[in-house]
């Protein structure tokens, strides 16, 4: 989870440090650190890995997990790729600066030989019908949506490049996420990023890149033996990609469960499964909004809430987990498969692992309403766990980029000693102290 902490430079703070202490204190098995931008380019406060200054503080951050989890947690970086995209702009400013005026626009305005400043002022008179017929598929969602960048746009010399660039920006991240001490990498291939672009069917390259199955996983398994080849044999190298994107044309569970087997041959050390998550169904933000992937029906499926589906968001992951594990275990592999998406109790996690239906429980949501809750679990202590309730406070600030904090806990004893409140002064920013005795 992105709990917006780093500086603007993706640098640690001391609020990123006691974000991970509060979790390790709960001893989970493995904790993954935030989704961690591979390149050197402003993004943000997100963490970054896409320099050497980055490996003091990511060193300090492992520090500190280790010496709250008394040595006993895993600690794994998540490492990200993701194109540009803008701001959904101002009506006027759209046609004054941002659309490039083409021939096309011309004719359909019968303007051949007007000067620039004509058309685009012919252009910003023309009514919402008139305009989804003079502007192209992709200039009407820069104007609706903000402009994004895909996989796909081999026009543009840098996108054409990624197979050449992003083996190599992955693999200096994780030798630098080694050398900061961490004990893996997880390559993240999922959601609306880089990675899951390539393995998408709505991928059409050209160039090797696209197409079929086993041109677009190409790409995905060239940065894996990148990553490999700078992994020194006691770290960890895993992946998470999607069990199914959920979206018009996109990839589903056959195919994800063809690209488990193709990741698992490549030696990955684990395969963590999500689902949707994507920026093709997003609703369009607001003007000088950026959209949001998590919005819309796929949005809903990678994070569902007990509020808009009867059927709830308890485990409706697992299915695909297990098809995806039978598939991978068919074909010769024991590699790890890990689910996700609405796991919050002991009894329901256990019994997806009892029915091998995958072998490692990952939980997000619920591990923030109660960091402790693994703890509280070995020590017979159930009754006392804070259940999430699944409304997505949580997931509304991440969209916010606002820290990310638990309703159920962030306007608790905020008069303690030594508590750490948001620039509001209205929320605590890490969970309260469980006393085990």
């Amino acid at each position: 989870m992105v709990p917006w902490r780093a500086t603007d430079d993706g640098e640690v703070t001391e609020a990123v440090l006691a974000w991970y202490e509060r979790f390790a204190q709960g001893k989970p098995g493995v904790l993954v650190v935030e989704a961690t931008g591979i390149r050197d380019v402003p993004s943000g406060p997100l963490l970054r890995v896409g320099h050497d200054r980055f490996i003091p503080g990511l060193s300090r951050l492992v520090e500190t997990v280790r010496k709250a989890s008394g040595g006993e947690t895993l600690l794994l970086l998540q490492c990200i790729d993701f194109l540009s995209i803008k701001r959904r702009p101002e009506r006027p400013k759209y046609f004054e600066r941002f659309l490039a005026i083409t021939p096309a626009h011309r004719e359909a305005l019968n303007l051949a030989n007007a000067a620039e400043t004509e058309v685009r002022a012919a252009l910003m008179a023309l009514s919402e019908e008139r305009l989804r017929e003079v502007l192209t598929a992709r200039e009407l969602e820069s104007l609706e949506r903000g402009h994004r960048e895909r996989v796909t746009d081999l026009g543009l010399s840098h996108i054409r490049a990624l197979p050449e660039t992003l083996p190599k920006l992955f693999a200096d991240a994780a030798a630098r996420t080694y050398q900061a001490g961490f004990d893996g990498v997880e390559l993240h291939f999922a959601h609306a990023y880089t990675m899951a672009s390539f393995l998408s069917r709505l991928n059409d390259r050209n160039d090797g890149y696209g197409g079929a199955r086993e041109h677009r996983v190409r790409l995905p398994l060239e940065v894996i033996a990148a990553v490999r080849a700078k992994t020194p044999r006691d770290r960890v190298l895993g992946l998470r990609y999607l069990s199914d994107e959920v979206i018009e044309g996109g990839s589903e569970v056959d195919d994800a469960a063809y690209f488990g087997i193709e990741f698992a041959r490549a030696g990955v050390d684990f395969l963590s499964l999500s689902k949707g998550g994507k920026f093709e169904d997003a609703m369009a933000p607001k003007v000088g909004e950026a959209i949001y992937p998590y919005t819309g029906p796929s949005g809903y499926e990678c994070m569902p809430t007990v509020i808009s589906d009867t059927r709830g968001p308890f485990g409706r992951n697992v299915a695909l987990s297990g098809k995806i594990k039978r598939a991978v275990n068919g074909a010769g592999f024991h590699t790890p498969v890990v689910t996700a998406g609405g796991i919050f109790n002991f009894d329901q996690a256990e019994g997806i692992l009892a029915r091998g239906e995958a072998d490692i429980v990952a939980s997000a949501r619920q591990s923030l309403a109660d960091p402790d809750w693994f703890e509280k679990i070995r020590l017979g202590r159930g009754a006392e766990i804070r259940q999430c309730t699944f409304t997505n406070y949580c997931e509304a600030l991440d969209q916010r980029h606002k820290e990310v904090t638990c309703q159920l806990w962030d306007r608790v004893g905020l008069d303690e000693p030594d508590v750490v409140l948001d620039r509001t002064g209205r929320r605590r920013l890490t969970a309260p102290r469980w006393k085990s005795k």
